[in-house]
C-alpha cells in the first residue's frame, strides 16, 4: 500500500509538472481540445492582457460573419467539432469588456456563442450552430479607418459529409496532448498551487481535494450577476483556509481561479494525488417551469439515479465539457477502466459514510433540501479508488438560497459544518484502519 501511494504521489507530480509547462507557453493560443490536468499558476494581471470590447454577428442561414473587436492584434486558431455541431476558437488570454448577454442568442448559423477563460494564458469562444457549417475564411484585421483591430469568421452552411470531411486527422492529433509530453516536463513552477509541497512524500496526513465546479468559459447555473462558478470558488477556497489551518489534512485544489478544467482532469487530480477524500462543490438552479426548491443536498454516485431530478442534475454536470468545446465522442481509454472499477465496494461505503455524517452535520446550521441525500452518475465522482461526494449548497434559483449562498456569514458557517464532518469521518476510519492504510 504504501508503494502503491508513492506511486500515486510521483504520477500526480508528473503530471501536474506538465501541465505547468503547457501553461507557460503563453504566446500561443492553446493547441489543446481538452486543457491539461491540474491546477495552474495565477493569471496574468488584466492590465497586460489583450482587451476584446465588442463582438456580433451578421449574416444569414447561408453564411455567417462573427466580429471581435480587440486593441491589438492576437493569434488564434479555430476548428470545428461535431455532434453536436460546433467551432471553438483558441486565442491567447483576453480581457473580455463585451456587454451584458454578448452571445446569449444568435443568428444565421450561430445558435449562441460563449466565451472564457479555458486555462490561464488560453481563453477560447465557442459557437453553438444551427447545423453543419464550414469555416470559410478566418483572418485578422489592422486597426484602419477608424476602426480597431478585429477577428474575423466566416462560417458557410455545407452537409454533413462536407462538414466531416473539415474534421481531418491532422486537426485531431494536434488537440490530444500525449502522455509522453507530459513525462518530458522536468519542473513545476513553486506558484502551482495543485503540486504537493517537497515534504509530502513523507507527510502522512491525509489528502483532501476540494473541487470548485465549473469555472472560466463555463459559468454553471446563474442568476443575475451571480455565478455558479464564483460562489462555489469562493466557498471552496474559505474551505481550503479552514482545512487547512486545523494542521490535520494536507489540501488541494482543481483549480484557485477562473479557470475551465475537464471533468476527466478533475478526477485525475484526485487520484494521481492519492486523495483520501474528493469533495465537488456546486449550486443548482431549478428550471423555471419545474417550480421552486430550496436547501443543500449531497450527492454519492450510483449507475441509477435516486430520483428524477438526480437525474437532471447529472445529465446537466455531465455535459459541463461540451461547454467548454470539448469533443466527449473521444473518451481516454482509462474511462472504461473505471466504470469497471466502480465495483469496488470500500470506496462507495466510505462515499456514503461521509455523506451521511456531512448530512448530520450540516442540518445543524443550514437549512437542507427536503431530501438532502441523494446518488446519480455524475462524471466527477467516478474516481474508483478515491471516496467521493458532491455538494449542491443551494439553488440560486430560490431568492432565499442566493441570500445564503453570497453570504460570508452563512459560507462561514456551512465551512465549519464541513471541517466537523471531515473530522468526524477520518477519526472513524483512522481508528478502523490497519498500520499499512
Amino acid at each position: 500500500m504504501a508503494n502503491r501511494a508513492n506511486h500515486r504521489i510521483l504520477l500526480g507530480c508528473g503530471l501536474l509538472c506538465a501541465a505547468a509547462l503547457v501553461f507557460a507557453e503563453t504566446g500561443r493560443p492553446s493547441a489543446a481540445e481538452e486543457p491539461p490536468s491540474g491546477q495552474s499558476a495565477p493569471a496574468p494581471a488584466t492590465s497586460n492582457l489583450p482587451v476584446a470590447s465588442g463582438a456580433r454577428l451578421a449574416g444569414d442561414g447561408k453564411q455567417t460573419r462573427f466580429i471581435l473587436d480587440l486593441d491589438r492584434k492576437i493569434e488564434f486558431r479555430a476548428f470545428p467539432l461535431a455532434d453536436p455541431y460546433r467551432v471553438v476558437v483558441d486565442i491567447p488570454q483576453v480581457n473580455f469588456q463585451l456587454a451584458a448577454g454578448t452571445g446569449a442568442t444568435g443568428r444565421g448559423l450561430v445558435k449562441a456563442f460563449r466565451y472564457g477563460l479555458v486555462l490561464p494564458g488560453g481563453s477560447r469562444i465557442v459557437f453553438d450552430l444551427t447545423g453543419p457549417a464550414k469555416i470559410a475564411n478566418s483572418y485578422l484585421l489592422d486597426a484602419a479607418n477608424g476602426q480597431p483591430p478585429r477577428l474575423v469568421l466566416d462560417l458557410e452552411e455545407v452537409d454533413r459529409t462536407s462538414f466531416e470531411q473539415s474534421l481531418t486527422p491532422v486537426n485531431r492529433s494536434e488537440l490530444k496532448p500525449t502522455i509522453a509530453d507530459a513525462n518530458a516536463a522536468v519542473a513545476a513552477p513553486e506558484t502551482t498551487t495543485a503540486a504537493l509541497p517537497p515534504a509530502a512524500a513523507s507527510d502522512t496526513r491525509p489528502l483532501i481535494v476540494i473541487d470548485p465546479g465549473h469555472g472560466g468559459i463555463d459559468n454553471g447555473t446563474a442568476s443575475g450577476e451571480q455565478t455558479e462558478k464564483t460562489i462555489v470558488l469562493a466557498f471552496g477556497l474559505a474551505l481550503r483556509d479552514r482545512i487547512e489551518k486545523s494542521g490535520k489534512y494536507r489540501v488541494v485544489m482543481t483549480r484557485t481561479d477562473d479557470t475551465f478544467i475537464p471533468l476527466n482532469d478533475r478526477v485525475k487530480v484526485a487520484r494521481a494525488q492519492g486523495a483520501a477524500l474528493f469533495v465537488s462543490i456546486h449550486a443548482d438552479a431549478l428550471p423555471r417551469r419545474e417550480g421552486d426548491a430550496q436547501g443543500a443536498t449531497i450527492y454519492t454516485l450510483s449507475d441509477k439515479a435516486s430520483d428524477a431530478e438526480a437525474e437532471r442534475l447529472a445529465d446537466a454536470e455531465n455535459k459541463a465539457d461540451a461547454i467548454g468545446g470539448v469533443n466527449l465522442t473521444d473518451e481516454p481509454t482509462e474511462v472504461a477502466d473505471i466504470l469497471i472499477d466502480l465495483a469496488q465496494r470500500e470506496t462507495r461505503t466510505f462515499s456514503n459514510r461521509f455523506a451521511h455524517l456531512l448530512m448530520n452535520e450540516m442540518k445543524t446550521s443550514v437549512r437542507m433540501h427536503k431530501n438532502p441525500l441523494k446518488s446519480a452518475g455524475f462524471r466527477v465522482l467516478k474516481a474508483p479508488d478515491v471516496p467521493s461526494v458532491l455538494v449542491e449548497l443551494g439553488y440560486v434559483s430560490n431568492k432565499g438560497d442566493l441570500e445564503h449562498l453570497v453570504s460570508e456569514s452563512w459560507r462561514n458557517k456551512t465551512v465549519g459544518s464541513m471541517v466537523e464532518a471531515i473530522d468526524a469521518f477520518f477519526a472513524k476510519r483512522m481508528a478502523t484502519a490497519g498500520p499499512a492504510k
